[in-house]
C-alpha cells in the first residue's frame, strides 16, 4: 500500500452532507435567529473553504460566542435524525485498505458521534481513530494537533500518512505537519476552490475512482 494510514475529512469528502444537511440547517438557523440574513450554498462552500466556519459566523453574520453555542446545539439537533449518503466507491476503497492491514482515521468538523454513526449507517469500516468538533477549538483542524496526535498514538512517520480533504483547513493542517495531502473535488464545482486546490496541491482527484487508482499504485 502507498500509505499505512488514510486520514479522511468527513463532510463532502466521505459523505454528501453540506448540500443536503449542513447548509439547509444553517439557513434554518439564520431564519429563526437572524431574520433577513441568508447564505447561498456557494457562499457557504466558499466561506467554509476560507476562512472557515467559525470566522465566517463571526465576521459575516456577527455571531457572538453565546450565539455560536446556540447554533451548535441547533446543528446537533438537526443532524441527529438526518443521515448523509457516502459517495459511491469509498466503501470498497476503505475495505481494501483495511484488508491490506492499513489504518483509517477521520479528522473533521463534525462530531465523533455523528461520524461513527454515518460510517455505521453507510456500512463503512469502523475508523481506528476519530477527531471531531468536540475537541477544544485549539485542537481542531486546521490546528496540527490532531495529525500530530495520530502520529504519536500509532507510532507513524509523516510519510506513512495521506490526508484526504475537500477544503483548505485540511490542506493547511497537513502542510504544517509534513503529511501528504490529497485534495478531492467531487462535492462541488466551484471554480475558486478547484483552482486553489489544483494550483497548490500536488494531488488532486475529481472522482473517487481517480483516488482509488492512485492508492492502487497508478501515477501520479
Amino acid at each position: 500500500m502507498r500509505y499505512k494510514c488514510l486520514v479522511f475529512d468527513h463532510d463532502d469528502t466521505v459523505v454528501n452532507s453540506t448540500a443536503t444537511i449542513h447548509h439547509p440547517c444553517f439557513e434554518a438557523y439564520l431564519r429563526e435567529f437572524f431574520p433577513g440574513k441568508g447564505c447561498s450554498l456557494e457562499e457557504y462552500f466558499l466561506k467554509n473553504f476560507d476562512p472557515g466556519f467559525i470566522p465566517m459566523c463571526k465576521e459575516e453574520y456577527g455571531l457572538t460566542d453565546e450565539d455560536l453555542q446556540i447554533e451548535y446545539h441547533y446543528w446537533q439537533n438537526y443532524v441527529h435524525s438526518r443521515i448523509p449518503q457516502a459517495y459511491p466507491g469509498l466503501r470498497e476503497l476503505m475495505e481494501r485498505h483495511k484488508a491490506e492491514g492499513g489504518l483509517l482515521a477521520v479528522i473533521s468538523h463534525s462530531t465523533a458521534w455523528n461520524i461513527r454513526r454515518d460510517y455505521r449507517e453507510n456500512s463503512l469500516p469502523e475508523p481506528d481513530l476519530v477527531f471531531g468538533w468536540e475537541q477544544p477549538e485549539d485542537r481542531r483542524k486546521p490546528n496540527p494537533w490532531p495529525l500530530e496526535e495520530l502520529l504519536r498514538q500509532f507510532g507513524l512517520r509523516p510519510s506513512d500518512v495521506l490526508m484526504i480533504d475537500d477544503l483548505k483547513p485540511g490542506y493547511d493542517m497537513a502542510r504544517a505537519v509534513g503529511v501528504d495531502f490529497a485534495a478531492v473535488g467531487w462535492a462541488n464545482d466551484i471554480p475558486q476552490i478547484e483552482r486553489f486546490m489544483r494550483e497548490n496541491c500536488r494531488l488532486y482527484f475529481k472522482t473517487v475512482e481517480e483516488l482509488s487508482a492512485f492508492l492502487e499504485g497508478e501515477s501520479p
